[in-house]
């Protein structure tokens, strides 16, 4: 998976790079800023994300969540002294893996209703893997 969290990686920074004059150096709400965000970097972040972010490993993941945190507080001008946490509380955003989490599940609710029965119940949900 390390090719894949480097492909997100580099497109997270890119979008953030080519949105960094627009969301810095423009007196845009904080709606605006967060909706850019979530319509540039977070669908880079999470592209495709159900299928291949359960592979990673805690440092792929700690990475790419750090990219959100890199934009929440480019957003919010925040200083170094500002937990990242804080700021996306602050936000009402939640975390890349709680994202992800609750898209997947979405998406497997859709399949487990849809009119194809060969999709119902392809990914069973529990709150803890069998295995532990």
């Amino acid at each position: 998976m390390s090719a894949q969290v480097e492909q997100v990686i580099h497109q997270s920074r890119a979008a953030r790079s080519m949105l960094h004059p627009v969301v810095l150096r423009s007196h845009l709400p904080l709606r605006a800023k967060l909706a850019l965000y979530k319509g540039y970097i977070r669908c880079r972040i999470t592209y495709a994300a159900p299928a291949w972010y359960a592979l990673c490993s805690t440092l792929q993941r700690k990475r790419i969540q750090a990219q959100q945190s890199i934009a929440l507080r480019m957003i919010m001008e925040a200083g170094r002294y500002v937990l990242n946490d804080v700021i996306a509380h602050d936000l009402y955003i939640e975390t890349v893996e709680k994202f992800i989490q609750r898209i997947a599940r979405w998406m497997f609710d859709i399949a487990d209703q849809g009119p194809h029965e060969f999709f119902r119940n392809i990914a069973p949900t529990h709150e803890r893997s069998p295995s532990g």
